[in-house]
């Protein structure tokens, strides 16, 4: 099994298809297997690099808490590891934090950055309701299936098939993260911000965001391409924040739509 050693973890990474190299990066408490509606349809195209962030799945749980930089370094290790100098990188929720951090970070090796569903944090961005922000951190204590529950209302839309809602779930079920790295992560979430730093951003970007999120509301993609100079903006109707679940297609078509117009050669 590949691992990366990153700043006294071991980072649990996969890759599948060839083509231009593509970085994904999934969002707080979820292990790479939530890509399973999306890798395979872009591993046609690209090749496609996912992997678990400290504290879920098959990567390390340090003590925490954890830092969205330090993630971003765990990114980067992850495409080191690779043998990738650039690549094109796609980040969601978390993973859309750690996303930006790493361009901030790393300008060379990012060749185009999409970023759904996630906020540049901090006191300027755009909060969940108060009910909401309490789930989620209540979840930490609740039992599993109560816990893997509890966000559903909030996180797909209304209109989505109840299957394919199980389907989510029944993954969730197999890699559910410990108490410590759950909480770590969202302590990184609580503490960050790009806000004064996106500016700063000057790869070709792609924010997508559901209309109906209420984890991350979609005002908070519009904020963050009206921060990154030629960003491009796309909001999803009938989608919320498991967009990729609520909307496969639209999202799929955005997003292949973006990279084929920003290919690396």
């Amino acid at each position: 099994m590949p691992y990366v050693e990153s700043n006294g973890a071991r980072i649990y990474w996969e890759e599948r298809g060839s083509g231009e190299p593509l970085l994904m990066i999934m969002g707080l408490g979820y292990s790479l297997e939530m890509w399973s509606r999306v890798a395979p349809a872009l591993a046609e195209h690209y090749r496609v690099i996912v992997f678990d962030n400290r504290g879920v799945g098959r990567s390390d749980v340090p003590s925490g808490p954890y830092s969205i930089a330090g993630m971003a370094a765990d990114a980067e290790a992850v495409m080191r590891a690779a043998g990738l100098e650039r690549a094109h990188v796609l980040g969601v929720s978390m993973g859309g934090m750690i996303a930006q951090e790493f361009t901030l970070q790393y300008p060379e090796r990012v060749h185009s950055l999409v970023l759904g569903c996630t906020a540049f944090g901090g006191p300027r961005a755009v909060p969940a309701s108060p009910a909401v922000i309490s789930i989620l951190f209540a979840r930490a204590t609740m039992d599993a299936e109560d816990a893997i529950r509890a966000m559903v209302p909030h996180i797909y839309d209304a209109g989505t098939p109840r299957q394919r809602i199980e389907e989510d779930l029944a993954l969730r079920r197999q890699t559910l993260p410990t108490t410590e790295g759950y909480m770590a992560q969202v302590m990184a979430v609580m503490s960050w911000s790009s806000y004064d730093r996106l500016p700063a951003v000057s790869a070709p970007t792609l924010v997508i965001h559901g209309a109906t999120d209420e984890l991350v509301p979609p005002g908070n993609g519009k904020l963050i391409a009206e921060r990154i100079r030629g960003a491009e903006l796309v909001i999803l109707p009938s989608a919320s924040h498991i967009y990729f679940t609520d909307q496969p297609e639209a999202s799929m078509n955005a997003t292949l739509s973006f990279l084929r117009r920003h290919p690396l050669s």
